[in-house]
């Protein structure tokens, strides 16, 4: 069958009469349209066709317009908060205690030595700039050369214009100019930190105090150094948990140190977590109220702190998720020694949307910073995330590791000896804004979170009247003497619980629903050209019989480009039979007087054949064609 005629019988089976033209096409969509508007653009007079056009066209460009409105919200995929309270039985949160002292002084002062000899030389100093005045000159010659990797140095601002460096065990003075590589040429304080890599490169840090300068330097120094120190080793130098936790009780079971988890922090030292749920099934609280939550007596040996590395004393807390690694430095609080702090805690839960409504991560595994702090088995968060990110950093850019963050494999610890550069290396790492970019916009939020508010009120503990009993009882169950061992310095109480079992839970909703596009789609199609989505059907159709229609005309067009192409390839028609039939007739009755016709070369007759005979050829006439006509 023709192709052309099976469209056009197909496109007449589906129409049923609209035509076959785009004009006879879109008057019957007119007509027939369910949609207002287009009837009376035909239907009307001249005048009145026009106003019904310009109007059908303008509010149809309303229509688009506002459709293009609602569909870029809903693509903008916003979000809505709900608050709702709900009452349970709750999980007790994981509680973390570390002491703000890291390590016992008594057991790293033999690291520490040369350490605590130069900043005592220092500080003298500092406080007596003459030279000679100092008592350093009769004692052992200070390693000037740990110095000398990080110094400290005075600045004298006394001149504005050409501030002075001091240095503090040369007293030479070096005028701040354009030769000297300064990170900022105008110093607020008195004093600044340099550190140096090779000889030319320095960086100096500014700070309005001698004591913020010392302790800065001493911890950069004191990291070096026991960064070189095995993590057994400095477990052991650090606060054990016999001896800090004196006493334990959760609700009316008795507990001990055997019922904490201990990891080693950077910044604490041991630290010890109750109810982790690593091991065992996270504990539920029974009821709300003190009587009901964690009672800890702790010992945090205030007489053994280094004196230069940690100047608060005091315990460091954190309450937290089962199977999370606490960051007690950015989320941690401190209880004060000698006093009883009461901790009431409120639970918040929140719950975010997911992709494509928020960059949140359900557990880190599209997040594409590797989680140092995996190896502690504890779940994804965004201080893992920022923290790992910053050391991978440190050793792509430094060569080695921060003694602060968890090593990668293969890498090692940073120290004045294997990496001499390293403390100007981690500086300027560390004031980067791009790399602190770039580690923002790597790291992700968790979709479900939870977080505990605390209400804390503090109490002198023990009282005069009391605390003579309590320390001998306290002294006597730990170190089995009669003496007291303890005192108000060193003594802290913490009480721990659930004011209340309602809970808050901050969810999100998505703000624009495909029902709400599709409901607002319809509502301003209908309210501006009254329309429905079977007025979108109709519409659909028209397109569908148009593109029929334009497949009927481009096989045409096809079908006479190819006529075309013949006919100039063959401008001569060829010979119809009637033709032919005639040319032949005529052949037959020309005289024989009229000439001879032209003769072909003949081939050379084979031997022993006679010659042909020409006089006796003649033309016969064709016979007449006809069906009863014989040849003669």
């Amino acid at each position: 069958m023709n192709l052309k005629k099976y469209f056009v019988r197909a496109l007449h089976r589906l129409q049923k009469g609209p035509g076959y033209t785009y004009k006879e096409l879109l008057v019957w969509y007119c007509d027939n349209t369910n949609t207002h508007g287009p009837k009376r653009i035909i239907k009307e007079g001249p005048k009145k066709k026009f106003i019904w056009f310009f109007l059908t066209l303008l509010f149809a460009s309303l229509v688009f317009w506002q459709w293009g409105i609602l569909i870029n919200t809903y693509l903008s995929y916003n979000v809505t908060s709900s608050l709702s309270i709900g009452f349970k039985t709750m999980k007790f949160p994981a509680v973390t205690v570390c002491n703000a002292n890291p390590f016992k002084y008594s057991k790293v002062k033999h690291l520490l030595k040369e350490l605590d000899r130069l900043i005592e030389a220092a500080l003298e100093r500092i406080l007596q700039p003459t030279p000679g005045n100092g008592s350093e000159n009769a004692s052992t010659p200070l390693d000037l050369d740990l110095w000398y990797q990080i110094p400290l140095v005075l600045i004298d601002e006394h001149d504005k214009d050409n501030p002075i460096i001091l240095d503090i065990f040369e007293m030479n003075q070096t005028t701040v100019g354009n030769e000297t590589a300064v990170g900022n040429e105008t110093t607020v304080g008195n004093e600044t930190m340099c550190s140096h890599q090779g000889s030319d490169n320095c960086t100096y840090r500014n700070f309005t105090s001698a004591v913020q300068a010392v302790t800065e330097w001493y911890i950069l120094q004191s990291t070096s150094i026991l960064s070189k120190v095995p993590l057994q080793e400095r477990m052991r130098m650090g606060y054990q948990a016999e001896d800090m936790i004196l006493a334990c009780l959760y609700g009316a079971e008795p507990c001990n140190y055997k019922n904490f988890t201990q990891i080693y922090h950077p910044d604490h030292g041991n630290c010890y977590i109750f109810n982790w749920g690593m091991d065992e099934e996270a504990l539920n609280s029974s009821n709300p109220g003190a009587e009901f939550g964690l009672k800890l007596i702790l010992d945090i040996s205030q007489q053994d702190y280094i004196p230069y590395l940690s100047s608060a004393a005091g315990a460091r807390l954190m309450l937290h998720q089962q199977k999370s690694f606490p960051f007690l430095k950015d989320q941690g609080i401190y209880a004060m020694a000698g006093t009883e702090t009461s901790i009431g805690v409120l639970v918040d839960e929140l719950e975010r949307m997911g992709y494509p409504y928020s960059d949140c991560t359900m557990n880190g595994s599209d997040v594409p910073v590797k989680n140092l702090y995996s190896q502690y088995n504890t779940s994804y968060s965004i201080q893992a995330c920022l923290r790992s990110c910053f050391q991978n950093h440190m050793v792509e850019i430094c060569g080695c590791g921060h003694y602060m963050f968890p090593l990668p494999e293969g890498v090692n610890y940073c120290s004045n000896e294997d990496y001499p550069g390293w403390a100007y290396c981690y500086s300027s790492l560390r004031s980067s804004i791009r790399h602190r970019q770039i580690c923002i916009e790597s790291c992700k939020e968790t979709c479900n979170d939870t977080q505990y508010k605390m209400t804390i009120s503090m109490a002198d503990w023990p009282s005069e009247a009391s605390e003579d009993w309590i320390f001998h009882i306290l002294s006597y169950e730990r170190d089995m003497s009669t003496n007291v061992t303890l005192d108000r310095n060193g003594i802290i109480k913490l009480n721990i619980y659930f004011q209340e079992y309602n809970y808050r839970t901050i969810s999100e909703s998505a703000a624009t629903t495909i029902v709400w596009l599709l409901s607002s789609l319809g509502g301003q199609f209908g309210f501006w050209m009254g329309g429905s989505v079977l007025c979108l059907i109709e519409f659909g159709e028209i397109i569908i019989d148009s593109l029929w229609i334009t497949v009927i005309n481009a096989i045409g067009w096809c079908k006479g480009l190819k006529q075309r192409r013949a006919r100039a390839r063959y401008p001569d028609a060829p010979p119809t039979v009637s033709e032919l039939v005639e040319a032949h007739t005529n052949l037959g009755f020309q005289h024989e007087d009229a000439g001879a016709l032209p003769r072909a070369e003949a081939l050379p007759p084979e031997p022993g054949t006679p010659p042909p005979n020409y006089d006796s050829l003649r033309v016969q006439p064709l016979a007449t064609l006809g069906p009863n006509s014989d040849a003669d």
